[in-house]
């Protein structure tokens, strides 16, 4: 399965890149919600594990032209935020995202773990 790691910052990339291979997983990554539509119409991951606050286009306008674009619609789709707003929570789930995880209250392992479950691989 492969998983697609959308993550403005690049330390936080390859560390999640690196533990979510470590699961066996194949890893594709994407600096910004632009990169990561074009990536995702090329790669076909079976999850988006994507940031919220990106620059060009946010998380949630990525996965809203995710949703809307056939190739891309069935996509599973996880979104990391900084912000634990029940707004932001409610954006996320209007528009489609599996699981939303505020940063502060996860560690990698509950990422990982979440990842999983969403795709019932466990």
């Amino acid at each position: 399965m492969k998983i697609m790691v959308v993550e403005d910052d690049a330390a936080l990339r390859e560390i999640y890149g690196i533990r979510i291979t470590a699961e066996g997983y194949d890893v594709v990554t994407a600096g910004d919600g632009e990169e990561a539509l074009s990536v995702a119409v090329r790669e076909r991951p079976d999850l988006i594990l994507s940031d919220v606050m990106m620059p060009k286009i946010s998380g949630f306008d990525m996965l809203d032209i995710l949703r809307q674009t056939p190739e891309t619609a069935g996509i599973k789709v996880i979104m990391m935020t900084a912000l634990s707003s029940d707004d932001q929570r409610a954006r996320g789930e209007a528009l489609g995202a599996d699981r939303y995880l505020v940063k502060s209250q996860v560690g990698i392992e509950d990422v990982v773990n979440a990842i999983h479950e969403v795709l019932g691989d466990r």
